[in-house]
């Protein structure tokens, strides 16, 4: 067990001098996400600032043998290579996959345990959807940048299904269960525990492939990683991992058979089976294989960008209508509206129209990114719209009106026309933003160009290439806008003489 107290030592380390190098010396520093949760690492329900887990206890194992003493480094899942890499972290251990990219980026460790991949599907469907070639014109979950969804890649070619990536592994089961997916596809240890807390799937019997879980390392500390291995290797020949696995209920009977063959020092494939995926291309054919795939997200991008500013813009206009020639009691309401999207996080507001309200409306993925995009973007651009709208002189409305102009005359003909001038370069601005801030749409399964882009970094093992060519595309379809905007401003800027 880890005390979250621990992390605290991180701050204190970096103001400690000269004696930080002689004090990360005597600990070994192991990066893990909590929200993975058991049996890997998750805060112990009982003592919330106490970690547990299989792999806390590895990391025990591991820092015992070395006479070090294990501090845990929280770093969110996806980042831990990348945090490993940088020093931030000695070892990286929360179920962390062997993979080809990981062991030519990486120093990994020798596999410490051997998962399967599975598939779960509704109860209705077991009995005939048992593989993944009965999934035909199906949609199949899994995690993102995980061995799962590399096979459910190569089946979207051979098999003809549709794989939707997530980035925890709760929603893709409950999704299953309500329909919005027909299978899911990930390790039978983080399947046995999403059917121990949730009903209405079957795991299927079958091996779709076999994989490990390791510990990663910086390339440069391969001494440190032989030395682990060796302590692995001892703890495989005393019983100290079975007795780790069997506390936790994931021993089973692949693992003796793993075992035999490291301490014989036979050599283990990263993944087993039929479907495993083949070696990692290149970083330049990566490249020239993914690049399609990232100008089909760069078109969801800006198609979803599009739609929910244009939304959005009905919708502030509306808004700002509403607040400067409502009632007292419509004034109301709407700035409530405006305060409440405005005072929470658009993640929450995600999350709440695709899965908090699933049990009404279930709303297709695509839907509830555009839908939330615009009812965020509109609150702000409704403060845009209301203060350019009052930004108009008095005076000028006062001689409309003195002209015999009905309000709705004034609001159209002078106004109007003024206030839109006035907004143009914050709604030019809002729109790059919203642009940027649709990567946040892929909580929902919608894979925008962030997203995958970060699939292709973690399958390749580095942000450079598949940085550079995101960067590339998002100012590919800013810049136009921008200039866009420039002359308009141009066009219809007010007179300064």
């Amino acid at each position: 067990m880890v005390s979250w107290r621990g992390a605290a030592a991180c701050a204190l380390m970096l103001l400690a001098g000269p004696n930080a190098d002689a004090a990360q010396r005597l600990e070994l520093r192991w990066a893990g996400d909590p929200e993975g949760g058991a049996p890997f690492v998750e805060a112990d329900p009982a003592h919330p600032d106490t970690l547990v887990g299989f792999d806390v206890e590895v990391a025990a194992l591991i820092a015992a043998g070395l006479g070090r003493t294990p501090r845990f480094v929280f770093v969110t899942f996806t980042s831990i290579d990348q945090s490993v890499d940088r020093g931030d972290a000695d070892i990286g251990l929360s179920g962390i996959e062997d993979t080809h990219a990981r062991r030519a980026s990486m120093a990994a460790t020798i596999p410490y345990y051997e998962f399967r991949e599975v598939l779960s599907v509704r109860d209705a469907d077991a009995p005939r959807l048992a593989t993944l070639a009965d999934l035909r014109g199906r949609r199949v979950g899994t995690l993102w940048g995980t061995i799962a969804y590399d096979i459910l890649l190569r089946a979207e070619r051979d098999h003809g299904l549709q794989a939707v990536s997530y980035d925890g592994d709760v929603h893709p089961y409950s999704d299953l269960v309500l329909g919005r997916l027909d299978a899911v596809l990930l390790d039978n240890v983080l399947a046995e525990r999403r059917r121990r807390a949730m009903s209405g799937f079957t795991i299927q019997p079958q091996t779709v492939a076999a994989g490990h879980y390791v510990g990663v390392l910086a390339s440069r500390d391969s001494a440190l990683r032989d030395a682990i291995d060796e302590i692995l290797r001892r703890a495989m020949r005393d019983g100290a991992l079975e007795r780790i696995f069997r506390k936790w209920g994931v021993w089973d009977e692949s693992q003796p058979a793993l075992y035999a063959r490291l301490l014989a020092r036979e050599p283990v494939d990263p993944v087993a089976g039929d479907a495993a995926p083949r070696t990692m291309p290149s970083s330049w054919q990566a490249a020239k294989l993914y690049f399609p795939s990232l100008v089909r997200a760069s078109a969801i991008t800006i198609v979803l960008s599009c739609l929910s500013m244009a939304l959005a813009v009905l919708l502030g206009i509306a808004i700002a209508s509403g607040r400067v020639y409502g009632g007292a009691a419509v004034r109301a309401v709407l700035l409530g509206y405006v305060e409440l999207i405005r005072g929470t996080p658009i993640l929450l507001q995600l999350f709440v129209l695709y899965y908090g309200i699933a049990a009404a409306i279930k709303l297709p993925a695509f839907a509830a990114a555009l839908l939330g995009l615009a009812l965020n973007y509109a609150a702000y651009e409704s403060e845009i719209y209301r203060g350019a709208v009052e930004a108009v002189s008095i005076g000028q409305l006062e001689a409309a009106r003195t002209l015999g102009l009905s309000e709705r005359q004034v609001l159209l003909l002078i106004r109007g026309p003024q206030a839109f001038r006035l907004a143009l370069a914050p709604m030019t601005n809002d729109f790059v933003a919203l642009l940027k801030d649709s990567s946040l749409v892929s909580v929902l399964t919608v894979m925008e160009l962030t997203k995958q882009t970060q699939i292709f970094a973690t399958n390749l093992g580095s942000w450079v290439i598949p940085g550079s060519l995101c960067a590339a595309l998002y100012l590919a379809m800013s810049l136009p806008l921008a200039a866009v905007a420039r002359r308009l401003e141009e066009r219809w800027k007010a007179p300064t003489r």
